[in-house]
């Protein structure tokens, strides 16, 4: 055995799934990002259900607003509030426990990075972890404010004034809050009080504190006690104008998926019932049980990802971007988005340099690697996997959330999409998403990693594996499910279309879908 095999598989390979393995467990102490967008989605339902048609009595509208909203938005979204500050709470908790520890350990500890299109990550020292999670523990506290500031006007709005002024009450009892939600949460006592209670400039604090559906009831409450006409015929006009807004942001973030899952599902119907009457004929059978020639063994494919995807990834790039004069955490949402495009690109080159030079000495490669063919049906097999995808993967994640119970970590670029309301950094984050990393992962998972365990494995063997290591890659848990049934439809779009075209093509798309909807929810 050579010495370059011998580091190859006794010390990097183990190196590799150390770590990996200790980054997915860390995940699992990690909120979904799940449950921050079931706000979002709560809060532009609240904005939407204040809207109101010019022919109040016209069914077909009520029948559309209901069927948007469903017949009890106020009661829905309440429960979704208390979800989350329970959910909020018990992270706060898992903090406090882990500074705790920290301050009790002060030595060295490595902190697991995750792989790219996340931001890299850096090895962290005990001070360091410390100052993160004081950074984490503000947040948190910040958060939770917010969430009791708005339960309790959900709590008002139903007739609950004692459960709401408790709410507030207890808010402004905490001493680890930021004095400016204190004022804010008496403001909002003394409006739903009986008799009511006027603090001085109450109107500042509710505009600086709260938003959309929230921010107007409060104004809209304060301007009927100070009886400003003009201004509450100004709140009301902004309202009813941002619940039409909102109405059609729902509209189309749940009308073009569930329409391209209803034909998924007609898709995957006829894909069976064709598979069963045609049997190797029909079009999932083609291909099937046909694997690639492959002239290389498994210590390429370690070579491969262990050098090439790993430790570019996650050691090289993140050592010379550590270098940039940039300061951080990055504040500025442009140089964010900058910044995880350039380091996607910088891994993927790495790791596609790596690929080259492992099959160089291969070339000319058998049919069918690496097959790009523009004269072909791959666009039907990207948009028609796509479509079949779709109820794939959402009945997946709803056991899956049922599993996990809103832990187990997401990608942080989500988060950063859906925040970021900058039209510059938002087309960078769609160039990240949408075009490099559809690109790059196919050509890795799909376009080598897949044939090569054909060499080993029967096709639908392959698939199974390749798509199991392309969600754990991910490196959260949470995704894994989804994830690997995500993989699983790419994996047999390219295998019977034998054109990385194809896949390309889907996760491209699917990528765009989740993209889009979040800057629509993100958007104002």
């Amino acid at each position: 055995m050579t010495l370059k095999r011998l580091i190859l598989i006794f010390i990097l390979t183990p190196i590799a799934v150390l770590l990996a393995v200790l980054s997915l467990f860390n995940s699992w102490q990690e909120p979904q990002f799940q449950s921050r967008l079931e706000l979002y989605q709560t809060n532009i339902a609240l904005q939407a259900q204040a809207w109101q048609s010019e022919d109040s009595n016209d069914d077909n509208l009520q029948a559309i607003r209901e069927a948007i909203l469903g017949e009890q938005p106020l009661e829905s979204a309440t429960k979704q509030y208390q979800e989350a500050r329970e959910s909020v709470q018990t992270n706060l908790d898992k903090v406090n426990n882990k500074l705790a520890q920290l301050r009790s350990q002060p030595e060295i500890t490595p902190i697991p990075p995750k792989p790219l299109p996340d931001v890299p990550p850096t090895t962290k020292t005990s001070k360091q972890g410390q100052q993160q999670l004081q950074q984490s523990l503000k947040q948190l506290q910040k958060l939770l404010a917010e969430l009791d500031l708005r339960l309790g006007i959900l709590q008002a709005q139903q007739g609950q004034t004692d459960t709401a002024l408790k709410t507030w009450s207890e808010l402004q009892q905490r001493s680890d809050i930021n004095p400016e939600f204190g004022q804010t949460a008496a403001v909002l006592s003394g409006l739903w009080s009986n008799p009511p209670r006027l603090l001085p400039n109450p109107q500042e604090p509710i505009q600086k504190n709260l938003e959309g559906w929230f921010r107007s009831t409060a104004l809209v409450k304060l301007y009927q006690l100070q009886q400003r006409q003009d201004a509450l015929s100004a709140v009301k006009a902004a309202q009813q104008k941002s619940a039409a807004q909102a109405v059609i942001k729902l509209a189309v973030i749940g009308t073009i998926p569930t329409l391209a899952a209803l034909i998924g599902l007609i898709l995957l119907i006829l894909l069976f019932a064709q598979r069963l009457l045609k049997g190797k004929a029909s079009l999932l059978a083609q291909n099937a049980d046909v694997p690639w020639s492959t002239p290389w063994d498994g210590e390429t494919v370690l070579q491969v990802f262990v050098v090439g995807f790993f430790f570019m990834g996650q050691i090289f790039v993140p050592l010379v971007l550590s270098l940039l004069p940039i300061a951080r955490p990055i504040g500025d949402v442009r140089l964010q988005a900058f910044y995880v495009l350039l380091s996607y690109l910088l891994v993927a080159s790495g790791a596609l340099l790596v690929l080259y030079f492992s099959l160089k000495r291969f070339f000319p490669l058998p049919e069918f690697w690496f097959r790009f063919r523009f004269q072909d049906n791959w666009f039907l097999w990207g948009l028609g996997g796509y479509c079949t995808a779709l109820p794939i993967v959402v009945v997946v994640s709803l056991i899956n959330q049922q599993l996990w119970q809103g832990q187990g970590g997401s990608n942080p670029l989500l988060q950063l999409a859906l925040e970021s309301r900058d039209g510059v950094a938002l087309g960078i984050f769609f160039s990240t998403a949408a075009i490099a990393a559809p690109f790059f992962e196919e050509i890795l998972f799909r376009g080598f990693l897949l044939p090569s365990l054909t060499r080993y494995l029967p096709v639908w063997g392959a698939i199974l594996v390749s798509s199991l290591l392309f969600a754990i890659a991910h490196l959260s848990l949470s995704e894994i499910l989804p994830l690997t049934a995500l993989g699983i439809v790419l994996g047999v779009v390219y295998t019977r279309s034998r054109n990385l075209l194809a896949p390309m093509l889907l996760h491209s798309l699917w990528n765009s879908g989740t993209l889009l909807s979040l800057f629509t929810l993100g958007s104002n």
